[in-house]
């Protein structure tokens, strides 16, 4: 039989089992009536086992005032119940779980949210994204950094989010993010409107130690230095400043990044068009010294066109000199051009060429059987060098410092800054050497031949036998082919060839002709050079001339007495040809 009176305990069995139908959690947002106002605070009744209180403030508007009884709102069920016996409820957190709702939809979808900086905090600032409360960097808030944030505050604006983590309650969104997507739509579209080669004003906006980025109304171009003009910029505030407007041309344009190139000395006739014919090659000119290197020094011809004279080309003497010894910036040289390239757009220039080669100035004041004096500079183990008028070194090998004894032990009498006298008996120019030879000079203490007679005085005895060639004999040789450079030639009974220079054929330049002589025709000639293990020998013509001019000075003779050279050459000829 049922109990048709139920006990106490009964009847709070049965409340107890109401209340756990509606099964509301602590932290969950339900709704609830408003069953009475009272002063600045509302009555709620979210079904719990006790109504709550929550603040008129907390309902937007002015105070909540437009709150009624009998409204239906959303609440978070902070505590279901206090010490005090009532629900602990909160409409803000209702609304911030709402904003999490909504903007997980908008993150996971990529979307913009929209809301508002209202306090800054330590490395940022806090927004308001519709109740629900996010960090924005200051890394965040612009493109640029920028000083004053206050005309942000309170005003409501796109944002991006970056990061949302729930369970922490942490919100991180970018403001600049939003920018720069606008920006790049904005460059994308002005991009479309440009062409390569068109020309266009822009306003410098900043300046760099490598260009200039000119606004083109939007979208930044870069002009780079070499761009800038023709000639050498070192730095762009040469030519530029900030906020100048400039008129300049697209050079190029990068569709996918939107990189725009842009130069100004495009707009300008290229001073290289027709380089050939202002620059020939051979021509002196006169330029300025623009920068120097370690491998050379760069002259500016006219604004635009610069050349490089290389360190080689510097002087002739000073081989490992460094440029900035020789020249100095914004000097004015004159210079020689060497050669141009138009396509390569480089011209290579000549300093030491505007000066005479030392080594034909030397050879045309000492030809080869001249002495010469001069300063020991350097002692090897081949030789010596011999400081020469016209800032050139001579060599004296080892096998030309005496006749008797061995050059290893007589070159240990010579030392740095002794005054020695030396012979002629090469200049190569080519290879910019001379070669000199102190035992020919005979006299006392210098090394006589084997007869006494010194290598210049060598010609007496008439022609030598090809067993008894040295340096300074005279030999009987045949030519075998005549050519624009010289002869070649056979020395008569041996095996011996050699070929005798333009400059070798006679001693007066107007007879340095090659084609005075014929294939088959037989010259003496005065050995210059003779390397018997070598097989190697060197003659001259000129070089015997020399010696016959000194021999008959000293036979019939000095110039002084009255008596013409070309008497005593007359005399000397004539009785070489009763003796034979």
């Amino acid at each position: 039989m049922s109990n048709t009176n139920p006990s106490r305990d009964d009847f709070a069995a049965l409340l107890e089992a109401s209340y756990q139908d509606h099964d509301v959690a602590e932290g969950a947002v339900v709704k609830g009536i408003v069953v009475g106002i009272e002063k600045d605070m509302a009555v709620i009744d979210a079904g719990l086992k006790v109504e709550g209180r929550v603040a008129l403030k907390e309902f937007g508007g002015k105070g909540g005032s437009e709150l009624k009884i009998g409204d239906t709102v959303e609440v978070y069920v902070e505590r279901i119940e206090n010490a005090l016996g009532e629900a602990v409820l909160s409409r803000d957190k209702a609304r911030r779980e709402e904003s999490w709702v909504n903007l997980e939809v908008k993150f996971n979808a990529g979307e913009k949210v929209e809301g508002q900086i209202f306090n800054q905090v330590k490395g940022g600032f806090t927004v308001d994204l519709d109740g629900a409360v996010a960090f924005l960097p200051r890394s965040q808030v612009d493109i640029r950094p920028i000083r004053d944030v206050t005309p942000l505050m309170n005003t409501p604006q796109p944002f991006q989010i970056l990061k949302m983590d729930k369970r922490r309650g942490n919100i991180v969104v970018s403001r600049r993010t939003v920018l720069e997507e606008s920006r790049a739509e904005q460059r994308s579209e002005i991009v479309q409107n440009l062409e390569e080669g068109q020309t266009v004003d822009g306003v410098v906006k900043n300046i760099t130690d490598y260009g200039a980025f000119v606004d083109l109304g939007g979208i930044d171009g870069l002009l780079h230095v070499t761009d800038m003009a023709w000639r050498r910029v070192n730095h762009p505030t040469e030519i530029l400043q900030i906020g100048q407007t400039v008129k300049v041309q697209i050079i190029r344009i990068n569709q996918e990044t939107h990189r725009i190139s842009l130069g100004m000395k495009q707009l300008e006739a290229d001073p290289w068009d027709g380089i050939g014919v202002k620059y020939p090659m051979g021509v002196k000119v006169t330029g300025r010294v623009t920068n120097i290197t370690d491998y050379g020094a760069f002259v500016e011809l006219e604004p635009g066109i610069e050349g490089l004279i290389h360190v080689s080309e510097m002087s002739w003497t000073k081989k490992n000199v460094h440029p900035g010894k020789i020249l100095s910036t914004t000097q004015e040289v004159e210079v020689v051009v060497l050669e141009v390239d138009p396509v390569k757009r480089r011209i290579s220039l000549g300093l030491k060429q505007t000066l005479q080669n030392p080594w034909e100035a030397f050879r045309d004041q000492f030809p080869i059987g001249t002495l010469v004096e001069g300063e020991v500079k350097n002692k090897t183990e081949f030789g010596l060098f011999i400081g020469l008028e016209g800032d050139v070194d001579g060599m004296v090998h080892l096998s030309d410092l005496d006749w008797n004894r061995p050059g290893e032990q007589v070159i240990e009498e010579y030392n740095k800054g002794d005054i020695v006298k030396a012979q002629v008996l090469d200049v190569d120019i080519d290879k910019e050497r001379i070669s000199l030879g102190i035992k020919q000079v005979g006299g006392e203490g210098q090394g006589s031949g084997p007869s006494g007679a010194s290598g210049a005085s060598a010609s007496a005895s008439g022609p030598a036998e090809p067993g008894e060639m040295r340096r300074g004999s005279i030999v009987t040789c045949e030519v075998t082919a005549v050519t624009d450079g010289g002869l070649e030639v056979k020395i008569v009974d041996s095996d011996y060839t050699s070929f005798i220079r333009r400059a070798d054929l006679a001693r007066d330049r107007e007879d340095q002709r090659p084609e005075r002589f014929q294939v088959g025709q037989k010259v003496d000639v005065r050995v210059t050079q003779f390397d018997k293990k070598a097989h190697r020998i060197g003659v001259s013509i000129k070089a015997l001339q020399i010696a016959e001019e000194k021999e008959a000075v000293q036979q019939y003779g000095s110039t002084d007495s009255g008596a013409s050279l070309g008497d005593i050459l007359g005399a000397a000829l004539k009785g070489r040809g009763d003796e034979e």
